[in-house]
């Protein structure tokens, strides 16, 4: 079983002079979820090497039990470090690919062609996709078979407005990734804020927040099992 997780290289937190980049506990949480199943899982970003984390999911209230084991992981650390270059990553041989979020991805994952191109041939081949958080930004620009977005008539969730409205970023972020997704023709789907959610259509999967990023790669997991 191969599984492709894919990362975003983007760090800067629009014109706020802050960092962002991708969220430990989405990475963590799945990667665990993959790897004690047996999982060979390959590690890529658009510019390759070490992807930025979000400093504020390193702080000290952000912590779980997959981010405190991720920390005493050097064999994991390092892996996040050598990430494969996103273009040169090819879908054959991988059985799903997932993305975990942060707000990097709503900058570069969601207008990147060769993740587009990616997500479009898992799509066509039928192999589960997941997505949590803000990565379901990367469905923006994806097409399906029938050139109709992705995500048209499919059940979907990802990050809320309100949740974005709590952390005090909707006049900061690009776009919306409920909004997007409601606008692309998906069937938006949410829980509480912060609590963890989960929607499966077929062999898409889309968690709504950091809490739902184990639950997430569980679902995806179980589509290939």
């Amino acid at each position: 079983m191969k599984i492709l997780m894919v990362l975003t290289s983007h760090d800067k937190l629009g014109d706020t002079g802050k960092k962002t980049g991708f969220w430990l506990e989405e990475f963590a949480a799945p990667y665990y979820v993959f790897k004690d199943a047996g999982a060979d899982i390959t590690l890529a970003s658009p510019k390759g090497g070490q992807p930025p984390l979000d400093p504020s999911s390193d702080s000290d209230d952000a912590q779980t039990a997959a981010t405190e084991r991720f920390k005493g992981d050097e064999a994991a650390q390092k892996a996040l470090a050598h990430t494969s270059v996103l273009s040169t990553v090819s879908a054959d041989g991988f059985d799903a690919i997932f993305y975990p979020g942060g707000h990097g991805p709503l900058w570069d994952l969601a207008e990147d062609g060769d993740s587009k191109a990616l997500i479009e041939t898992f799509a066509a081949s039928d192999r589960p996709i997941g997505a949590v958080c803000h990565a379901p930004a990367v469905f923006k620009h994806t097409k399906g078979a029938d050139g109709k977005p992705l995500v048209s008539g499919k059940k979907v969730t990802g990050f809320t407005n309100t949740e974005e409205e709590g952390i005090g970023l909707t006049d900061v972020v690009p776009f919306l990734v409920e909004d997007m997704l409601t606008a692309n023709g998906g069937e938006y789907h949410k829980g509480a804020d912060w609590a963890s959610f989960v929607v499966t259509d077929g062999k898409l999967v889309t968690g709504q927040n950091p809490a739902s990023s184990e639950e997430a790669a569980r679902k995806l997991l179980a589509l290939l099992q």
